[in-house]
């Protein structure tokens, strides 16, 4: 196939606006096998390949998209695999904007190659048409645990499973999969491409064990009494941050977190599911970063009218571009440079909820101006004096950002934190200040990307292998 020297990448196709705002189908629809054909053409195969250094994997980005360009797809899937074991999910979830496709040579000229989109296609075609199993290695007589089945935890168990390790992956909740199971949202990546991931690992030979709380149904200590010659924790960041201010006690007033896993891994969207969830009526989400988007765009679906607020402008919000689009797209709408500052409620003793502690009734917010740079080049927020206001609400949703749960540090000795809880490792290996235990995602640095903690999981077990194997 001739090069294609088009400047814009082929689109995605997707559901319309005032279809998908009333259902959690999947918004994209991923590319037809004509379209990934066409797409891979613009690939240019670089010498220098600057995709794969923006790669937190490195994942071999031209050699995958010329088994693309001949038609051989089941090629392609094996050299992505060689580097990441998601494909389906980072090809739905990353960031590529900001990584691979940043450093796209198309790019300087019109739009990049559609890295991601290509990954999501090779990906998803495996999964349909492959019956292939991957290939069990010999086992080489050394046991893991990794603590955490998200996406670093899947991760490292993934690359040591390759090496002949005997890993058992130690997830707390009935479900594997971690923030791709309860914080993302099914129309962004449906729980069934996240369940065939784990079973592709479960067919290397890890184990996945459910509802194990490590630090509470064991410990890290025990983990080695049991013979594991070493423990990668990869446990997230699922302790939610609140703001501090007056009424967060309401009725009515989530975490994203609970809300998004209620919706996500308890199926509370369902007419007929157990799970309660508040439905309808106006809902403030307060928060600009991906998770707020999915918070404002799951309530939006559950018959809310949804406004996000924001403290700094549109040039500021850390979404996705394409996620805060289809969000206004679909009828959410943007209050920005407004912070709240209470929240209010009154007592309705016939209101449905518990009326203990007073519902939400509305958030009072202050409007915002830019002030100087911050230590990350970002100009600060600054209150206006006197600029107060109300927003009428019945639910508020806070995504401010979340903690690394401090249960693990809390119950194993000799493991340093930072003030924020992170777990304190070195940069290149993952190692903790623990002998034998190492780190990496979420709980470590805080709420971050996926790719960033499937890298990390991909340092510590290659440090883990050299450790065991020298």
């Amino acid at each position: 196939m001739p090069a294609n020297l088009r400047p814009d990448k082929n689109p995605m196709p997707s559901q319309p606006p005032a279809q998908r705002a009333h259902n959690f189908d999947e918004v994209a629809l991923g590319y037809d096998e004509a379209a990934a054909l066409d797409e891979a053409a613009r690939c240019l195969h670089c010498a220098n390949m600057p995709c794969v250094s923006g790669c937190p994997v490195n994942v071999h980005i031209p050699a995958f998209i010329e088994q693309v360009r001949s038609g051989d797809f089941e090629a392609a899937y094996q050299i992505i695999t060689q580097s990441s074991s998601l494909p389906a999910v980072c090809g739905r979830v990353c960031p590529q904007e900001n990584q691979c496709e940043a450093r796209c040579v198309r790019g300087k000229k019109g739009e990049p190659v559609g890295i991601g989109r290509l990954e999501r296609f090779v990906a998803d075609w495996h999964n349909q048409f492959s019956a292939a199993a991957p290939v069990r290695p010999a086992p080489n007589g050394h046991r893991v645990a990794v603590v955490g089945s998200g996406p670093s935890g899947l991760t490292c168990a993934g690359d040591l499973a390759k090496k002949g390790y005997a890993v058992t992956v130690f997830e707390a909740l009935h479900l594997a999969g971690g923030v791709l199971v309860y914080g993302i949202p099914e129309f962004r990546l449906p729980k069934r491409i996240v369940q065939q991931e784990v079973d592709s690992l479960r067919q290397l030979g890890v184990d996945v064990q459910t509802n194990v709380v490590i630090g509470k149904t064991m410990t890290i200590d025990e983990l080695f009494e049991q013979g594991y010659e070493a423990v990668f924790i990869g446990s997230g960041a699922g302790l939610p941050n609140f703001m501090g201010i007056p009424g967060e006690s309401l009725k009515g007033v989530y975490s994203a977190n609970e809300f998004l896993t209620r919706s996500n891994l308890m199926k509370a969207y369902r007419a007929d599911a157990a799970t309660p969830i508040w439905k309808g009526g106006r809902v403030v989400v307060v928060g600009g970063g991906n998770v707020a988007m999915d918070a404002a765009r799951t309530a939006l679906r559950l018959g809310g009218q949804v406004s996000v607020v924001y403290r700094r402008s549109m040039e500021e919000l850390p979404a996705r571009r394409e996620e805060v689009e289809h969000a206004m797209e679909e009828g959410v709408e943007f209050h920005l440079l407004n912070n709240p500052v209470r929240i209010l409620g009154y007592q309705n003793p016939d209101d449905p909820r518990d009326p203990k502690n007073g519902c939400v009734k509305a958030v009072e917010c202050i409007r915002m101006e830019l002030g100087e740079p911050d230590e990350k080049g970002r100009r600060r927020p600054v209150e206006i004096p006197g600029s107060e206001f109300v927003m009428q609400a019945d639910v508020v949703i806070i995504a401010i950002g979340t903690s690394p749960n401090p249960l693990i540090k809390n119950t194993t000795a000799g493991l340093e934190v930072n003030r924020r809880g992170g777990i304190i490792v070195q940069e290149d290996t993952g190692a903790t200040s623990r002998s034998g235990v190492y780190a990496g995602g979420d709980a470590v640095t805080g709420a971050a990307t996926v790719i960033l903690a499937m890298g990390a999981g991909k340092t510590a077990a290659k440090a883990i292998d050299q450790a065991l194997m020298g």
